[in-house]
């Protein structure tokens, strides 16, 4: 039986996040490695891990444009193929700073073109009564390539070196570069059109793919926008607990609970495996609300979005109170588990309002969520260091627990945006 091509799409997708996120999560494990071995401070380290998002940030909204003016497809392989040479061709030495400064800005512009470029595709490919799942199954590729990092690249760093993994992520994305370039196409009009009987929506869009490209793009209404402030001030608060964990989880373990994540075995995986799960059963339960009309599309993204962020929040302000390993796996993998079943609503939201601009816009929101890593991934380096000072190391739990209230807060201030402001229907042209 032959797979219709919008499936080929989503799966390619879904690969595709999930070699992003082995890339990201390779870099944090072998930085680590390398740097602490060569007496690299925490603060030194925040600054280095939280370089890639300055060049994510940059190329955001460059990115959305560019995919809506040249297509997601030429744009989502351009920026594969310059990330898989610059990682190829990086050398892991901690005193070289300069470098890797410079090649992680490179890595950080060339993946920032790669998810509004997915969602310029996936508007285009995937009917509004499948879209839910298929952004959920997309999306939670990153949480599988997050698992596999932590289970596969502590042994890989242990016996071929940290530079080991750099060169498997070239490999990884030189390989999907090639299957997108066999297999991908444009297709010869949008879905946004197909099945609209199933979704309330104010009015109707021009289906034709040439004028979807050629469209003046309304910045000013998507800037002013409440519902898309709500989406960016959620996709800020999701990506904030999501690097912070991401990035500082493993010196969790390391340093907070004393435990070497090679003796953790496939537990470290936990987490985001609980993320990938979480996900996909998001957007299922999401599509049956809305396709069998339990609850509109716009109550249906607020009921996922505030459960998703408030079970979290609640996660994330226990963490330091669990000194066990076993404890500490839960309650993270609770957090980030319902972090991405609230994707299902703020993160499909995009779609809801603009499906034509949704480049556009999740190049905005995410430009947001670029700013979280920024941020969050270089306070919680100084918080560290400034806690080190106090208590004199890291393994007292209140050394950490400002680094996990900060995103717990975030996640209830953000869940009460979304009630008051978003809404399911289409607001764009």
């Amino acid at each position: 039986m032959k797979l219709p091509v919008r499936y080929l799409i989503v799966i390619l997708t879904f690969i595709c996040t999930s070699v992003c996120y082995i890339e990201r999560v390779g870099f944090s494990i072998a930085y680590t490695v390398a740097a602490d071995a060569a007496g690299v401070n925490q603060s030194s380290k925040g600054t280095i891990l939280s370089t890639f998002y300055y060049g994510y940030a940059c190329s955001q909204v460059p990115g959305g444009w560019a995919a809506q003016k040249i297509g997601g497809r030429r744009v989502l392989l351009l920026s594969f193929l310059l990330w898989s040479l610059t990682c190829a061709l990086l050398p892991l030495d901690p005193n070289r700073v300069m470098l890797l400064v410079v090649a992680r800005l490179l890595v950080g512009v060339a993946q920032g073109f790669i998810f509004p470029s997915i969602h310029t595709v996936l508007a285009q490919w995937v009917p509004p009564h499948e879209r839910s799942r298929s952004v959920s199954l997309t999306t939670s590729g990153m949480y599988l390539g997050a698992a596999l990092g932590m289970l596969v690249l502590p042994t890989l760093v242990k016996f071929r070196g940290p530079q080991s993994v750099f060169l498997a992520e070239a490999a990884l994305g030189a390989s999907w570069s090639l299957l997108w370039f066999k297999y991908a196409t444009d297709p010869k009009s949008t879905a946004s059109g197909v099945g609209e009987s199933v979704l309330p929506v104010n009015k109707k869009i021009d289906t034709h793919n040439k004028m979807a490209l050629s469209a003046k793009i309304p910045w000013m209404k998507i800037l002013t926008s409440f519902p898309v402030w709500a989406i960016v001030v959620n996709n800020f608060t999701f990506h904030y607990a999501l690097y912070v964990l991401m990035n500082w989880l493993p010196t969790y373990f390391e340093l907070g609970l004393q435990l070497s994540l090679q003796e953790m075995g496939s537990s470290k995986m936990m987490p985001y495996l609980n993320m990938f799960l979480f996900s996909n059963i998001g957007g299922v339960v999401a599509d049956y609300l809305i396709t069998r009309r339990i609850l509109s599309v716009t109550k249906t993204r607020k009921f996922l979005n505030t459960v998703g962020f408030l079970v979290a929040s609640l996660a994330l302000v226990v963490i330091p109170s669990f000194r066990t390993s076993g404890g500490a796996v839960f309650c993270s993998s609770v957090a980030l588990g319902f972090l991405a079943l609230g994707r299902a609503g703020f993160a499909v939201n995009h779609m809801d309002v603009a499906p034509r601009y949704a480049g556009i816009v999740m190049g905005v929101s995410n430009t947001a969520g670029t700013l979280a890593g920024i941020v969050g991934v270089d306070l919680t380096g100084k918080l560290l260091e400034a806690a080190k000072a106090a208590n004199s190391d890291l393994s007292s739990p209140e050394s950490w627990r400002a680094v996990f209230f900060i995103p717990g807060f975030l996640c209830i201030f953000s869940s009460f945006v979304f009630l008051l402001f978003s809404t399911g229907e289409r607001i764009f042209d």
